[in-house]
């Protein structure tokens, strides 16, 4: 398969520098800017910003806010200053736009601001989000260094958010086995936020993508922060809640990813951790719980990409056949009894009991004191079937 050249686009040659300006006027997720571009066009909701022809369903004040925004946008400038950090506007309608995210509906991203080499679709055909806690537990951080490094490995893409916690250890996980990760900002792709992680996301934008709804330059806000959300649940085929309170962020892209129909699972932490009541109240209410890769892939992959059912250490009994395993559990766990004892336990004649017996005895289970049996020390010691370090 050939690769597509990121920025490879169809839309009409207005509209591209209409939804950037756009992406200035309107805030995040605004379904009334939403249906007005699929009603009418990029191209002609900028028009009537511009020449105050009010379009319905906002009130005069909120229009006059909108037009104020428009009157002030420069999408040839946010489109150079773009270019000029590496990155580029990516808009429906382009061969790079993930279609997935078309399921919003009005509250599709009017278009993205992408940082990075790779396609935004591509990355996204295989991709989980992975989220959590920012103040997050020494555990939390593990599991999903520890899961996104597995998925990566496994060919998937980590989406996160970037944020301190669970998002940093998710994204730094799938760098740290040379996989792809995206991340999803709440503000303009040149401003690394946090701050602190301005590293990180130049890593992340050499090895996958920086992307973000907001123009160059713009700040986050709480409100843009649940609004990034939504993008993180649509983009992925599944979101993994690793660690997180009753009241985070996480959950509510957990809660989108769900109204989407897109797997939720969730990973369980002690029961006396404040910090995964979020996930196992997610698990009580609609979330798979899971604790591998393997699941997580199991959940969010194609049909028949199953995880290996896990099973115990096997123990040496594990491995005989049912008549000796029988005969075995007729002996006692201390002292010897006679062939007819053994017999009458296992619910077997006499003769096929001492074969039985013969048998166990050359494989090291009992041992023959005079005419009666007992159990070697060994065996007397696990007769329950429990490894040896149980």
């Amino acid at each position: 398969m050939t690769a597509e050249r990121p920025g490879v686009g169809h839309p009409p040659g207005a509209e591209r520098p209409a939804r950037a300006a756009l992406t200035r006027v309107a805030e995040p997720g605004d379904e009334v800017v939403g249906r007005w571009l699929a009603d009418l066009g990029a191209t002609a909701v900028l028009r009537a910003l511009r020449e105050d022809r009010r379009l319905p369903g906002v009130s005069a004040d909120r229009w006059a806010g909108l037009r104020g925004r428009a009157a002030r946008a420069e999408p040839e400038r946010d489109l150079a200053a773009a270019a000029g950090i590496g990155a580029r506007f990516v808009c429906p309608g382009d061969r790079e736009w993930p279609r997935q995210l078309d399921d919003l509906g009005p509250r599709r991203p009017i278009g993205l601001w992408v940082r990075g080499a790779c396609s935004l679709r591509f990355v996204a055909l295989r991709s989980v989000a992975v989220v959590g806690a920012r103040a997050c537990t020494d555990y939390g951080a593990h599991v999903a260094g520890e899961l996104s490094g597995a998925l990566a490995e496994r060919g998937w893409t980590v989406v996160s958010g970037a944020a301190y916690g669970i998002d940093a250890a998710a994204h730094r996980g799938a760098l740290a086995v040379g996989g792809a990760t995206v991340a999803v900002l709440a503000c303009g792709v040149d401003r690394p936020y946090p701050a602190g992680h301005r590293g990180l996301l130049d890593r992340v934008a050499a090895c996958g993508l920086v992307v973000a709804e907001l123009p160059p330059g713009e700040h986050p806000t709480r409100g843009r922060f649940l609004q990034r959300n939504r993008v993180i649940a649509a983009l992925t085929r599944g979101t993994v809640v690793v660690e997180a309170a009753r009241r985070s962020g996480s959950l509510v892209t957990a809660r989108q990813a769900g109204r989407l129909g897109r797997a939720l699972m969730a990973v369980p932490g002690p029961v006396t951790s404040g910090l995964s009541a979020g996930t196992h109240q997610l698990i009580r209410e609609e979330a798979v719980l899971v604790g591998s890769a393997a699941e997580v892939v199991e959940m969010a992959g194609h049909m028949g990409e199953l995880a290996r059912e896990e099973t115990g250490p096997a123990v040496p009994r594990d491995l005989l056949a049912p008549p000796a395993a029988q005969v075995l559990d007729a002996l006692p766990a201390a002292g010897a009894v006679g062939a007819d004892a053994v017999a009458a336990g296992a619910c077997t004649s006499r003769e096929a009991a001492l074969a039985r017996l013969r048998e166990l005895s050359c494989l090291g289970f009992v041992e023959r004191v005079g005419d009666r049996w007992q159990l070697c020390r060994t065996a007397a010691r696990h007769a329950d079937g429990l490894p040896p370090d149980a």
